[in-house]
């Protein structure tokens, strides 16, 4: 198995939007976090690149609804841009 050492930066449109959480939204989201930092390609996490005008980013799965998307920044190196439900994210 191959170990990932991910390094994650926070954008300020993701802080912004991380303290409107529910406290059960954080603990979820910390969680995946973690699954993420060990392994980005998780299956759970559903890691999926994304098209069109949000073509450089990618997305990942926190809950059924919410996601986070972030941005590849270098070797091993992520910017999480936003985390938010589905619907607000895509339309």
């Amino acid at each position: 198995m191959r170990r990932y050492l991910m390094e994650i930066f926070l954008h300020k449109e993701f802080k912004k939007k991380y303290k409107k959480l529910r406290k059960e939204e954080r603990l979820k989201f910390k969680e995946r976090r973690d699954l993420f930092l060990k392994n980005p390609l998780h299956q759970i996490l559903n890691n999926h690149e994304l098209s069109g005008k949000n073509k450089k980013y990618r997305s990942i799965n926190i809950t059924g609804d919410l996601r986070v998307i972030y941005e590849p920044v270098g070797k091993d190196r992520v910017l999480f841009i936003t985390i938010d439900t589905h619907s607000n994210l895509y339309r």
